[in-house]
Order: C-alpha cells, then structure tokens, then sequence
C-alpha cells in the first residue's frame, strides 16, 4: 500500500457568494419603510498552508476534489448573509504549487506559509446597497459570483541540508539510521527504499538534516527506476554526499564507475553543479572492501573529493563524517542571502487605462473584456428587467457605448462580454437615455419593454394640453355654420 505520495494533482473550487436580496420594510404606520435587503456573504478560499507534521501529500492523492463553502444569502431587514468558511489544506513543507502547463505558482518552504489556490467569489449588493437618491427603492439585487475552481499539481521537494546518492543497496538507509534517529527499512536486495527519508543529525553545536534519496541507476535522469521520480528532493539539499559500495558483488562495477555514473545522471537532471560533495566509501567492515577504499582512495582526492572511509555496520569513521558535514552546511547557510520581510509592490493603473477594450471579432459581432464589465454581467440577473438597465446604465457610464460607437458597432450588431467560453451576447441598441427616470414598477425598465419613458409621457401629455388648448381658443360658439 502507498504510503509516500510526492506529487498529486488536486481539483479545487472556492465557494460562491451569496446572493443580495430585493427586500422592501413593510411595518404598520410606516408605509414608506424603503428597501432593506442585506448583502450575501463571500465564498470561502481554498488555502495551502505548509505544516510541518505533514510530510506527504498521501491525503490529497486519494481525495483530491476540495470545495470551500457557499457565502449565505443576504436577507431582509438589512441582514448580510454569512461568509463562507475557508478551506485550509495543510501540505508538507517544500511543496511546490504548478499550473497543468507545469509553471510554478509557488514555493512553499517554512512553517505557516500560506497560498490561496482559489479566491471565493463576491456576494452581492443587496437592495438596500444599490438605493440611491434617483432609485429610491430598487427592485433588484446583484448575485454573488462565483468562486475561482481549476486545477493545481502539487510537487513536494523534500527540504534537507544533506543529500546520501547512490546505487541502490549502497548502504544509504544503513548510514542515515547510524547517523541520525531515522529508522528506515534496511534489506540485502536492490530498491529497498522507496521514499525519502529524513534524520536529524547533531554534531556539536551544530544541527542538520539529511536525506537518503532512493537509489540511483544509469539513466534515472530519463526515468529509469526510481531515479526521475525522486531527484527533485536533492534539489533544495546544500550538500552531496556519495555514498559508494566497497563490497559489491557486481563484476562489472567499481567505486569510481560508480561515482562517474551518478555525477553523469545529476548532471543530465541539471541544476546542480554548484553543490558540495564528499565521498563516502562505505562497508569497510568487510575486508575486500577495505583493500577496494585503500586503492581507490588515492584517484577520488586526486579530483579533488574529500574521502572518508565507514562502515555502518561498525560504526567506524561516522564523527569524522558528521562534523565534516556540519562544517560544509555551516558554510552553505552563512552563504545565503539574508532573508527580507516581504516587500509590498503597488502597481497603479496607467492613467489613460479605460479598464476594458472593445475588439471586432467578425462583421457584426464585437467582444468587450474587461475586470468590470465582466463582473457586472456575473453579478446580474437578467430575469429582472430593472436589474438589466441597471447594467446598461453602468456600462454606459463606464464608457463602453461610446468605444462599441467608434469601433464602428450599429443598432442590431451582437456584442459579447466576457471570455469565448462563457459570454454573455446580446443585440446592441445604442441609446443616450439612461437612469432611474426609465422605470416604472419595481422590476421594470421601460426600455426594456418597448415603452416611452416617463419623460417622454410627460412631453406627450404636455403636447396634448397645449393642442387641447389651441382648440379651446379658437372655437366660437356664435359663430354661423
């Protein structure tokens, strides 16, 4: 059964704002009570957070649908409605966040660190938000938009001062066991470990860790064995150390084809040439590979390796070890950049950012995209007519009418907003006339119903006294006929 799950791709979907809600007071002796519908409450986000208890991504790999919760509904009596409650996923420290194109959207390294996968949506203005002056009482509420939903491959980097590469059965997990606290499972056959493990090494004032990365084959680079699968946890290790076989009973292999195969697949993975290394020549317990490090030894310091000869079975040369590499790690961490409190970055729109574009698609279609307008339509409910003209009315005041007109756009042309997938399209009716003098009841637009205004009624019917006036004055009933 898996018990160590290193990379997962995980669905996720924050949760949708609540509604707004179109609600009028109604109370005895207080006819004129006004809207009072209450705002809906936010969707919840999806957050990673790095835990340091957590050390696999096993949870996600067979549950990897997540959904943060539904923002309430707003109510009447000018209740908001209840944000939604946050997802927060714990992942082991070093997960790495990745799009599905394999670009990196974040490096989570360090207890508490935090990334919101998915945002949760807005919830909507309710009535008693959107009244105005002019829309004393608005027969409409704004819907909450939708959460952010997508997909996310998480990518852990096991996070260690010292990386143990080497052929499988090289003595790796017998070492770190020796070196450390770690128990890893120890066995005299090939690929016997199949995860990373961690310990804990002390040596003098100085504490670090260190990783036994499974055993490396010629071509792991390419992805043979296990090797591709798991190089990606030497990357963030500060040291190397080769750990090579003395006691072999291959034929065909030796310490320094050994050593040579292992530099040519860490080479191939790239990224690491900068790092330390030290060569460990393990099992000189046995006495062939005592005489086998004895001969080597000289060819390895020749290219400049510092060489240390142990057995862990025995327990010999392992202080000589640890504090050469408590020395090397000291030597890496004083070398790092110090690390800053993170700088806030603003970013002000140019001044002449209209904040949307109008495009022409095809002959008589035209496309607008924009962070608003986009918005706008999410947000509206195009089953009230008022809720519509109240639309045209912002996108009329955002300018959009006036750049559909000079992109060359006439009466009856389709205009979209939003993206291919998921536009909204309707009939473009240029007009000149908007506000809250083109409603009737609440609900109701008359531009939308193929009605006159009530401006324009009150012309007509001003026209029509007048004419009834000018009859009056001209008709005398003495007059023959």
């Amino acid at each position: 059964m898996t018990t160590f799950v290193d990379r997962v791709e995980l669905h996720v979907a924050a949760g949708n704002g609540g509604h707004g809600c179109a609600s009028v007071h109604r109370e005895k002796f207080k006819p004129l009570g006004g809207p009072d519908g209450g705002n809906g409450g936010r969707g919840g986000d999806v957050v990673l957070v790095v835990d340091q208890s957590v050390t696999t991504l096993l949870e996600y790999h067979y549950s990897p649908h997540r959904k943060a919760t539904n923002g309430k509904p707003g109510e009447g009596g000018n209740r908001s409605g209840k944000d939604g409650q946050d997802l927060v996923l714990p992942v082991p420290d070093g997960t790495v966040v990745l799009d599905r194109n394999g670009e990196v959207l974040a490096d989570l390294v360090g207890e508490g660190t935090t990334y919101v996968a998915a945002s949760g949506g807005r919830g909507g203005l309710g009535n008693a938000a959107l009244a105005s002056a002019r829309r004393k009482a608005p027969g409409f509420a704004l819907l909450g938009e939708p959460g952010d939903a997508g997909d996310v491959v998480l990518e852990l980097k096991t996070v260690a001062d010292v990386a143990l590469v080497g052929y499988p059965s090289a003595g790796k997990s017998s070492l770190i066991s020796v070196l450390s606290a770690a128990r890893p499972k120890i066995a005299d056959y090939p690929f016997t470990t199949l995860v990373p493990n961690l310990g804990v090494v002390t040596a003098g004032s100085t504490v670090y860790t260190v990783a036994d990365v499974p055993g490396l084959i010629p071509g792991a680079s390419q992805g043979k064995g296990l090797g591709l699968e798991f190089l990606r946890h030497v990357e963030r290790c500060s040291v190397l150390v080769h750990v090579l076989d003395t006691a072999t009973l291959e034929s065909d292999r030796d310490p320094v084809s050994d050593l040579d195969v292992i530099e040519e697949e860490l080479r191939s993975y790239g990224g690491l040439d900068g790092r330390p290394r030290i060569v460990v020549l393990n099992k000189i317990d046995v006495t062939d590979g005592q005489d086998l490090a004895e001969m080597v030894r000289p060819d390895l310091e020749a290219r400049g390796y510092r060489v240390f000869e142990v057995s862990a079975v025995a327990h010999k040369g392992l202080k000589e070890l640890s504090f050469a590499l408590a020395e090397l790690v000291g030597e890496a961490r004083a070398a790092r950049p110090k690390e800053e409190a993170t700088r806030v970055v603003i970013r002000p729109k140019a001044v002449d950012d209209s904040g949307f574009t109008v495009t022409r698609e095809e002959e008589s279609l035209y496309r607008v995209r924009g962070e608003k307008p986009e918005r706008w339509v999410r947000q509206t409910d195009f089953n009230n007519d008022e809720a519509v003209g109240y639309l045209a009315d912002r996108l009329n005041r955002l300018g959009v009418e006036e750049e559909l007109m000079k992109a060359g756009a006439r009466a009856g042309d389709g205009v979209a907003i939003g993206p291919e997938d998921n536009a909204v399209v309707f009939d473009w009716e240029p007009t000149m006339l908007a506000g809250a003098e083109m409603l009737g009841r609440r609900g109701e637009d008359h531009r939308l119903e193929g009605e006159r205004p009530a401006a324009q009624r009150r012309r007509d019917k001003q026209a029509a006294r007048d004419e009834a006036q000018d009859e009056y004055e001209g008709f005398h009933p003495f007059a023959g006929g």
